[in-house]
């Protein structure tokens, strides 16, 4: 995986990926809106927020910044962010999820949805969502992992060739994820239909942060 390709592949789901995706993950994405249990006033960073479709799950009283390195997926946010009237709570910007441009300690709360197994070193990711989520506060994930069902989990190793045309790992192992990255997990539970998304809970344990440097996740 890596940024151009990244970008190459939600350049051609962009317009459609509502249809294709929208409906599918979005049991995913109401679960852990609900489980970040924001409140009044708090600054959310969305990671990778894509087409928009979690920001009318959030309250009406905190503040949402989403990014996404895809211009053409946050053209489809912004339409939605003026159909559905959220522009006073959401703010979209263009930017790396491995190289954020915020300051450290800004954000309550910090999320990605279905991105851990986009970006090329899931690692920095990490590491990145803790440098700028305040001491304390709280890292929320969903995503799907590789299947520990023997078909499925096969079927999964074969497309891997073909994670940079599809855009994103099909054989993204969790354990290893977690090992890499060293998140201090407080809730794993699974999410969608059939179990297939997990959704991580973590606390943000900044001590823990020392694979800034890891080389770039390989799959499993």
């Amino acid at each position: 995986m890596d940024i151009r390709a990244v970008e190459q592949a939600y350049r051609r789901y962009a317009r459609f990926y509502d249809v294709c995706f929208g409906a599918v993950f979005q049991p995913g994405r109401k679960a852990i809106v609900e489980r970040m249990d924001c409140s009044t006033g708090e600054r959310i960073l969305e990671v990778g927020v894509g087409t928009g479709l979690s920001l009318p799950l959030y309250p009406q009283d905190v503040s949402v910044v989403g990014i996404d390195i895809s211009r053409e997926m946050l053209q489809q946010a912004r339409t939605r962010l003026v159909r559905d009237g959220l522009e006073p709570m959401a703010r979209l910007m263009v930017m790396d999820a491995e190289n954020m441009a915020f300051e450290d300690d800004s954000f309550d709360k910090v999320v990605a949805m279905y991105v851990a197994s986009v970006v090329p070193n899931p690692a920095r990711l990490v590491d990145e969502m803790r440098r700028v989520c305040k001491p304390g506060g709280q890292i929320y994930m969903v995503n799907h992992f590789h299947s520990r069902n023997p078909i499925l989990g096969g079927v999964e190793s074969l497309l891997a060739p073909l994670s940079k045309q599809l855009g994103f790992r099909p054989d993204f192992s969790l354990d290893r994820f977690l090992g890499q990255t060293g998140l201090d997990a407080m809730n794993i539970c699974p999410v969608n239909l059939f179990d297939f998304s997990t959704m991580v809970e973590a606390r943000n344990n900044k001590q823990g942060a020392e694979s800034i440097a890891a080389p770039a996740f390989a799959p499993s």
